[in-house]
């Protein structure tokens, strides 16, 4: 018999945008499959005036402390504040430059935001990101060989949430749907340097996803087929023909995340360099 699910308030604390606390947060929390973590993420706090406004609304809803905050001085304010109101608190970048300090020998510079810095890497990103909206769903397909990877697919096979997630990583990245007896475009199938991976999914996972989607109303538009496992085999079938011929790797979405089909992408993208 299930447990009822319980909730708690997971207090997350930032000098900068709170990304990495909320991965850790999220990652952790995901361990607990009968409790689900209320999220009060408190990102940019760099003064003491900031840190008490803060503990006023913990005090309010009272749980979990998490906190990334380089500044020595806060970090005690708010390890003291949370020893005072007996809550749990764990400052969550401390332990990792520990041990960057023990090995490298020197202590981190304590800069706020250093990972956000406008450099190189930044830019790069955001030139993927440009590059990933232009080629969504098969825009400018003249191009292929401007990307690093191309993914194509069958509708609802998570093509363009995959896509933008690697262009965050700076990796420029086009996709192309893949419809039943369509060929796919001629500079697809001659591009030379992009990764190209088949995205594809269970019949039912397929029509899941697009029976919860608002349909199209278009006059050729047959919501029956598009939803119907049979149909949607017939397209996977298809797909999967177009990526043996070309001898392009597939990777399985029904049961990953987008974080995890990224994963796996990189992963292929650092064998076949």
């Amino acid at each position: 018999m299930n447990k009822p699910q319980s909730f708690f308030h997971l207090h997350l604390i930032s000098d900068a945008t709170g990304e990495t606390l909320l991965a850790a947060g999220r990652a952790a929390s995901a361990q607990y499959k009968d409790a689900r973590a209320i999220e009060h993420i408190y990102p940019l706090i760099r003064t003491e005036k900031q840190v008490a406004k803060v503990f006023e609304d913990i005090e309010e809803e009272p749980g979990i402390i998490l906190y990334t905050v380089v500044d020595q001085k806060l970090a005690r304010s708010i390890d003291e504040r949370c020893a005072a109101m007996g809550l749990p608190c764990v400052s969550v970048l401390e332990p990792v430059l520990a041990v960057f300090q023990s090995y490298l020998g020197t202590p981190a510079g304590r800069r706020v935001g250093a990972q956000h810095v406008l450099d190189a890497e930044y830019f790069r990103r955001i030139d993927a990101l440009n590059f990933t909206m232009e080629h969504d769903d098969g825009q400018l397909p003249a191009n292929m060989d401007d990307a690093d990877i191309v993914l194509i697919g069958i509708s609802r096979t998570s093509k363009t949430p995959t896509s933008i997630y690697l262009a965050n990583r700076g990796i420029k990245t086009a996709n192309i749907p893949i419809v039943l007896g369509v060929p796919l475009p001629e500079s697809l199938v001659e591009a030379k340097k992009p990764l190209i991976v088949g995205l594809i999914a269970t019949a039912e996972r397929i029509s899941h996803v697009r029976q919860n989607r608002v349909l199209g109303n278009s006059a050729a538009f047959v919501p029956t087929d598009y939803v119907d496992r049979a149909a949607i085999n017939e397209e996977l079938a298809y797909a999967r023909q177009l990526c043996t011929r070309h001898g392009w790797p597939m990777i399985d979405v029904s049961r990953r995340s987008i974080e995890e089909t990224a994963a796996a992408i990189v992963a292929l993208r650092g064998k076949t360099r």
